[in-house]
């Protein structure tokens, strides 16, 4: 029994209990709170529904609780409950409830874990979008491994998800790249505002060796921009694709200003009172919506600011029948949620409908001393860098094992490391173990058994009650957008599993009989191999059988 099954069964009981004494079942909350008490002494599962209740049908909470107690002590699936403080309730699953949730992997496989929440629920995700200037930068790497995760999270969580490239093919900085392709061509220093590294000579090479006439040419900026900036991209795509990350879609800004798409939007904006006049400009009443400023749309010169594009990238976002518009920006945009946000209520939108995550960060760190310099960028580190170092599965771990609210330190010195001290180590190995010990017993002929009634150890209890929570840990994840949790989940899930197989034998030695009790504990550990696999899959790492 998952705890997702027990909150069901103890809502239905408690249901049934204040129907029984003339008490208004309505009061009891949507969803029964099941947690793990950290103590194991005090049960498997605990849960406050008796104090959440008592006072809203007129009764003390210790007698709720007491009868919620003796009811569910009837129940085949709980052998014990007890009432502890004011009204918290203990609970013990009996022995086969418990070992159920074995079952319960092993018949779901890669299913397991999977939920309904967002189903019905079309959802455009767009991450990473960094400008075509450069190669993708730590932060950008960040959103990679973090957006990635949350996709095939709110997937498994029955979305219908589009994961989407926002390809910033206009403004400014795309002249400076241009400017600085053409000097490096002439073998110019970078221009002042310009940029610098590498990469700016290899791509400007390749132009000449495509366009050998492109300095002379008399649209030679625009050769350099169309061959250049086609060359940049093409390489963030690789990288991106190489990181274990594809997209959908990739959405070109130049788009929106070309078909006057940017134009209609502001258009349509002129006519709501989220947009005003003033000074000569159009301004959108952003501070509504938590921004620190009203935001200029349209400005005096009657040019449209960089803002008008995003409304304008709405609007498409919205006429594609997106319900959820999810943005993952860097830390330096906090502003576009009030932005984004004032966006959706001036065109008519739900303002929930739009949802910015801000990501903060990331600093490399080996021997102990920051890492600042690239190999091919200059100035910034890139995510090449920094696969180069670590390789792909310790970089995504890594990028996603924190919430993206903090700033990120990492280690590459820890992540080059095969101990414990390494997280996705730690986890990988945990995988490859299982794996071995399912080898072991193919070779001794032991095969799963289905007595997991006999699973009565503390050590394989903490075990199941473990995998038992990995659906809710993804559905959690998916709710708040955080995949961290799932690697967290998985860093303790290996813990746990690592006692376990300390404690408990699972395979006979020498000429020892092959037990029920040994095929029941092989059976946990493939559905322990399981979880470990879905869990893993969930951030895109792979899950070795052999470290």
């Amino acid at each position: 029994m998952t705890p997702a099954a027990l909150a069901e069964l103890v809502r239905a009981t408690a249901v049934d209990v204040l129907s029984t004494r003339g008490l208004d079942p309505a009061a009891l909350p949507t969803a029964v709170t099941i947690e793990r008490p950290r103590n194991p002494e005090h049960g498997d599962y605990a849960t406050n529904v008796a104090l959440q209740t008592a006072k809203k049908v007129g009764v003390a909470s210790r007698d709720l609780a007491g009868w919620l107690a003796d009811a569910l002590t009837g129940t085949d699936a709980i052998s014990s409950v007890e009432v502890a403080g004011p009204g918290f309730l203990n609970l013990r699953l009996a022995a086969d409830a418990q070992g159920a949730i074995v079952r319960d992997v092993l018949k779901a496989g890669d299913a397991y874990g999977r939920g309904d929440q967002f189903a019905g629920t079309r959802i455009n995700l767009e991450f990473v979008s960094a400008n075509p200037t450069g190669p993708i930068h730590l932060g950008g790497t960040r959103w990679a491994a973090v957006g990635d995760a949350l996709g095939r999270i709110l997937t498994a969580n029955g979305g219908e998800v589009t994961r989407e490239y926002y390809f910033n093919d206009a403004g400014a900085q795309i002249d400076r790249f241009v400017r600085s392709l053409i000097a490096a061509a002439k073998g110019e220093p970078a221009p002042e505002d310009g940029y610098a590294g590498g990469y700016i000579g290899d791509i400007a090479a390749e132009v000449l060796r495509q366009e050998p006439s492109a300095l002379t040419a008399e649209d030679s900026h625009e050769v350099f921009r169309r061959i250049g900036v086609g060359l940049m991209f093409e390489e963030i795509k690789k990288d991106l694709h190489d990181f274990g990350t594809d997209f959908d879609v990739f959405f070109h800004e130049d788009s929106l200003h070309k078909s006057g798409a940017v134009t209609k939007a502001v258009e349509q904006l002129k006519g709501s009172e989220a947009l005003y006049f003033d000074n000569g400009a159009w301004w959108l009443r952003s501070t509504e919506f938590g921004d620190d400023k009203d935001r200029v749309v349209i400005k005096s010169d009657g040019d449209p600011a960089y803002i008008a594009g995003d409304i304008a990238y709405l609007v498409d976002k919205r006429s594609r029948g997106f319900d959820l518009c999810i943005y993952m920006l860097g830390a330096d945009h906090h502003g576009y949620i009030g932005r984004l946000k004032a966006a959706a209520s001036a065109l008519g939108d739900d303002p929930a409908s739009v949802e910015v995550l801000i990501g903060q960060l990331v600093n490399l760190v080996s021997e102990g001393k920051p890492v600042r310099m690239s190999k091919r960028a200059g100035t910034v580190i890139t995510m090449q860098d920094l696969v180069d170092a670590v390789g792909v599965d310790a970089a995504r771990y890594a990028m996603s094992r924190s919430s993206v609210d903090s700033s990120l330190d990492i280690d590459l010195d820890l992540l080059r490391k095969r101990s414990n001290d390494n997280p996705v180590f730690y986890v990988q190995y945990a995988h490859a173990r299982l794996c071995s010990v399912q080898r072991n017993g193919a070779d001794l002929g032991v095969t799963p058994g289905d007595a997991v009634d006999l699973l009565t150890h503390d050590r394989e209890g903490d075990l199941i009650r473990t995998i038992g929570e990995f659906p809710r840990v993804v559905a959690t994840a998916g709710e708040l957008r955080e995949p961290h949790r799932v690697a967290r989940y998985l860093e303790e899930l290996a813990g746990t599993y690592h006692r376990f197989y300390e404690a408990c034998r699972v395979l006979p030695r020498g000429d020892e009989e092959t037990t029920e009790l040994h095929r029941a504990r092989l059976s946990l550990c493939l559905a322990t191999r399981q979880v470990f696999a879905n869990g893993l899959a969930l951030l895109g790492v792979t899950a070795p059988e052999r470290m």
